[in-house]
């Protein structure tokens, strides 16, 4: 994680695999990054019904942003996973395979099902925030 952004949990709610919040230092930039889709290459939607495939997508996805934008994964200080579906179960492959990539960075996230999502054959979309040090 950035050395400057810290992660606050808390002692007395629940136990999660998340941190309840974060804290940014007002001389930090914040980057505010559109949803990341499960697109290829072609504009496509690949990995059609499978939740866990198309959430690595999105992840990889996000990477290559951040990475354009000077960051990575550990400088996200916030994420919303949006997963098209009213079974519990897929949020949870969906949630999975995205903290699987994210390590031991525990960022602060929302998880959302909802009815659908902007392409066709989309499952699963993360929407971020990160912040790194200002540049001079």
């Amino acid at each position: 994680m950035n050395r400057n952004i810290s992660f606050i949990r808390s002692n007395q709610l629940a136990e999660v695999d998340y941190a309840y919040a974060s804290r940014v230092p007002s001389d930090m930039n914040l980057l505010f990054l559109a949803g990341a889709c499960p697109l290829n290459e072609e504009g496509k939607v690949p990995y059609v019904n499978d939740y866990e495939r198309q959430a690595k997508l999105c992840v990889e996805n996000m990477k290559a942003v951040l990475k354009e934008s000077g960051a990575s994964l550990k400088d996200v200080v916030y994420t919303r996973v949006l997963v098209a579906s009213d079974n519990q179960a897929d949020l949870v492959t969906a949630w999975e395979s995205i903290r699987e990539e994210f390590g031991d960075h525990d960022v602060p996230s929302t998880l959302s099902g909802v009815t659908v999502l902007g392409y066709r054959d989309q499952l699963v979309e993360i929407e971020a925030v990160a912040a790194v040090e200002k540049r001079v």
